[in-house]
């Protein structure tokens, strides 16, 4: 059962401002190709303002549920993860560890941050040394872009039976239980997941395996940029 909680804090003025500092410094105009194959300027001059107003509601709801002090590992983070990462590391004093994929957005939110920017690693999370008492990884294994096929059979059920490709299916498959079972193994026990309801099957999947009971609180948080409702997991 997870503990009593508060009513949602808000985000310390100094934390809201490096937000907004960072979010008007990214070029723009670099990350339209990272996240779409066309229209990249069209899309971020839509989603810059709810990726900042949704990423900070997450971040207020995390303060509440993280101690200070601890360590966070981030798989697949980028500009949505701005506000939450932010926020620990400038309220609660946390040591934050977000890695990312692709070394062009990487580059981009490195530069945006400066020296008091968050440190972005290019790379996969498995790569991560130590433990942590925070595990996040929204929309990584429903990722269309890094798992087509699981994407399109868990997640939007529009697999078509005669052009399903079954191998490269279980060659992700593979990719996702491995990857999510290796940072899995790096959150300490009792630990908080933040992650995507989509993504459930795999925590269900992994407690089941692992014998460990988990909690997922009710309340979920949308994400700007694909929707996703987010939930947070206490795994006991």
């Amino acid at each position: 059962m997870a503990p009593p909680l508060s009513k949602t804090p808000r985000l310390a003025k100094h934390t809201a401002q490096q937000i907004a500092h960072i979010y008007q410094k990214l070029d723009y105009q670099g990350l339209g190709p990272i996240y779409c194959d066309e229209g990249g300027d069209e899309f971020w001059e839509d989603r810059r303002g709810p990726c900042q107003k949704m990423g900070s509601a997450i971040a207020k709801a995390l303060k509440i549920r993280l101690p200070p002090g601890g360590r966070s590992l981030y798989v697949g983070a980028g500009v949505p993860e701005i506000p939450p990462l932010l926020m620990e590391q400038l309220e609660l004093n946390r040591t934050v560890c977000p890695y990312n994929l692709r070394q062009g957005e990487v580059d981009i939110l490195n530069e945006a941050g400066g020296e008091n920017g968050i440190p972005f690693i290019w790379g996969s999370a498995e790569s991560a040394t130590g433990t942590f008492d925070h595990l996040w990884i929204v929309s990584v294994l429903n990722d269309p872009e890094e798992f087509p096929n699981l994407s399109v059979l868990f997640s939007y059920g529009r697999a078509d039976p005669l052009a399903f490709d079954v191998s490269a299916f279980s060659s992700e498959r593979e990719t996702g239980v491995r990857l999510f079972a290796s940072c899995m193994e790096k959150l300490n026990k009792p630990g908080l997941l933040t992650t995507s309801v989509e993504e459930l099957p795999w925590v269900e999947h992994w407690c089941a395996t692992h014998d460990r009971t988990y909690y997922i609180e009710e309340t979920t948080y949308p994400t700007a940029l694909v929707g996703d409702p987010v939930c947070f997991v206490r795994i006991t």
